[in-house]
């Protein structure tokens, strides 16, 4: 298991991995404490049942490799603290059309008996330095540039999208200097507005 980033957050050490079968056992418990909510990131919907096949399926998705309609290639990562599973994070390499309106670049969850500590931050944070370091970002403009306008500078827009109603989510964003962009709407069952924030970097 490589480790990614390793941190120091309040005289603990947390580390951001690629998922490795030496947490099976801890993805399992992470899955069931989430019990019936939402899950986020979509790879924890993933059917985990043979954990081998689950995870090549997560290195097909990073290789762009039988994706359903839609999806674009993504790299998920794992935040890990004393060998315990404890977040999940997931990285779009590129927008296509359906996830800038509604997904962005990154999506990530805490384990439930994780939060309240700052750690949804953590990761956001740490997941952002890999994008930059991986030139992941859509360039940045000027405001009412045409469309022969050059980029400004070497500056990415990362998207990054929540539900409007989730006000943790939303101070996740702000504490990384996330910027509301704009609202939209999802479209499949009971409608629920959603905030586009955009972070520079």
């Amino acid at each position: 298991m490589d480790v990614i980033q390793r941190i120091e957050k309040d005289g603990e050490t947390y580390d951001m991995v690629k998922p490795s079968f030496c947490y099976e056992a801890s993805y399992r418990a992470y899955i069931a404490e989430l019990g019936n909510e939402e899950r986020y990131p979509f790879v924890l919907d993933l059917d985990a049942s043979d954990f081998s096949a689950y995870l090549a399926r997560v290195d097909e998705f990073e290789r762009g490799v039988k994706l359903p309609a839609g999806y674009v290639e993504s790299t998920t990562f794992w935040l890990t603290h004393n060998e315990a599973l404890i977040g999940v994070a997931n990285l779009r390499h590129r927008l296509n059309e359906e996830v800038k309106h509604i997904g962005g670049h990154i999506g990530l969850g805490i384990r439930p008996s994780f939060r309240g500590k700052g750690l949804s931050v953590l990761l956001l944070s740490l997941v952002l330095s890999e994008a930059k370091k991986r030139s992941v970002g859509e360039p940045c403009y000027a405001p009412n540039a045409d469309s022969n306008a050059k980029p400004i500078g070497d500056a990415q827009h990362i998207h990054v999208h929540c539900y409007d109603d989730n006000e943790a989510s939303k101070a996740m964003i702000r504490a990384v200097d996330g910027v509301l962009h704009s609202y939209t709407h999802t479209h499949s069952g009971a409608e629920r507005q959603i905030a586009r924030f955009i972070v520079v970097q």
